[in-house]
């Protein structure tokens, strides 16, 4: 890969993280506006969403709380898919060392988010 591809692969990745880090920005002021707006997290008690399902889900219902966690899951995900575009950047270069160590990397995120507990 040239040094002007590298360079280009290299804005995308930047552009790809600042992007995500606005959007959850965005989102997240959005649920704390909401959260002020009409005084109520969107549910009763001291009940909370903790899956990424249950907070999605309570998301799309509207629910403040909810909300501003959807921002921070995108927050979270963010540098992880990052990792994942890294993936096939090195291999568009050929580098399959980092192919390698980049994907082993990107495999233990995904399986301590699937092991990681809430409760």
């Amino acid at each position: 890969m040239k040094h002007n591809e590298i360079e280009e692969m290299e804005l995308i990745i930047s552009k790809f993280l600042m992007i995500g880090v606005l959007v959850s920005a965005f989102i997240t002021f959005v649920g704390f506006i909401m959260l002020v707006v009409t005084g109520s997290s969107g549910y009763r008690g001291n009940v909370y969403p903790t899956s990424p399902i249950k907070i999605l889900e309570g998301a799309f219902e509207l629910k403040s709380y909810a909300v501003i966690l959807t921002g921070l899951l995108i927050l979270i995900i963010t540098p992880v898919l990052r990792v994942g575009v890294s993936i096939i950047v090195f291999m568009k270069e050929k580098d399959y060392l980092y192919v390698k160590i980049t994907s082993f990397v990107f495999i233990i995120l995904i399986i301590s988010f699937v092991l990681g507990k809430v409760e």
